[in-house]
């Protein structure tokens, strides 16, 4: 067996994620080239970028149910990239995933859709610890009350909040979103942002954000990354990336259909 990589000397402790030279192929087919990116701990990170330009596998390699073809991917300065499943399993432990449409097990009410990763992952705890976690997470996400309710008997926003809460229940470092605002309403869509911004605050997690909605991205982005075709077009602060000197960018803000005013009145 070969010895695990060491980190570069360039990496820092308060570099929670990063990605170096990853590159996946699927054949002939190149779907990511050369990617380089760099998480901040605690830090809100957003991908932005169209159809096909690579946003889920980068997704799929951050959480180990992909390998890349070539290149690292640095957690707290280990590469996950060469670990077995056995080791892969420890590591996805540490992510929590809230999934585009909150991805609820329909024929489970609010409660037991909460509960179902402790049952699984933590079956030394007793139903009355379960109970006690369970209500402590609806209550800190403001949907206590909901505990009989199905999920088809919630709103929008409602799902959005159970399937974060089942996401934390693990207490995981890192919150990973894959287009949190699909399919919402302008309200709705600034109440999961206002959410997801909160949740970090307060569980002091890391949070990577795969979106397409250039609104949410400027509201709660510390650091965003636009891929086209399998490569980082441009990186930096949202502001950067609209009013900055990348002309890739610039216009890729501006064809979403987003108005460059209504973004420097979020930014203000």
């Amino acid at each position: 067996m070969s010895p695990a990589p060491k980190p570069p000397a360039w990496l820092t402790p308060n570099d929670h994620v990063v990605f170096d030279g990853v590159t996946k192929r699927f054949g002939e087919h190149e779907v990511l080239k050369g990617i380089d990116l760099r998480f901040k701990r605690h830090e809100t990170a957003v991908i932005i970028g169209g159809s096909g330009a690579g946003k889920t596998t980068l997704l799929r390699i951050l959480i180990g149910l992909e390998k890349p073809s070539s290149g690292h991917v640095w957690i707290d300065g280990r590469d996950i990239a060469p670990l077995g499943e056995l080791e892969l399993n420890k590591v996805r432990k540490r992510f929590g995933m809230v999934f585009q449409y909150a991805a609820l097990l329909d024929s489970l009410n609010v409660f037991e859709n909460i509960a179902f990763p402790l049952r699984e992952h933590q079956k030394q705890l007793t139903k009355k610890q379960v109970a006690d976690k369970v209500r402590q997470m609806l209550a800190t996400l403001g949907i206590e009350g909901k505990e009989k309710h199905l999920p088809g008997e919630l709103s929008g926003g409602q799902r959005k909040r159970v399937g974060l809460a089942r996401a934390l229940m693990l207490e995981p470092e890192l919150l990973v979103y894959d287009e949190p605002t699909s399919g919402l309403d302008p309200h709705t869509s600034r109440m999961v942002d206002e959410l997801i911004e909160e949740t970090r605050e307060r569980f002091q997690v890391t949070s990577v954000v795969i979106s397409h909605d250039m609104a949410s991205c400027f509201r709660i982005a510390h650091h965003a990354y636009l891929l086209i075709d399998g490569k980082v077009a441009a990186s930096g602060t949202p502001q950067e990336l609209a009013f900055g000197d990348n002309r890739v960018s610039v216009d890729f803000i501006a064809m979403s259909g987003v108005a460059i005013e209504r973004l420097s009145r979020i930014v203000d």
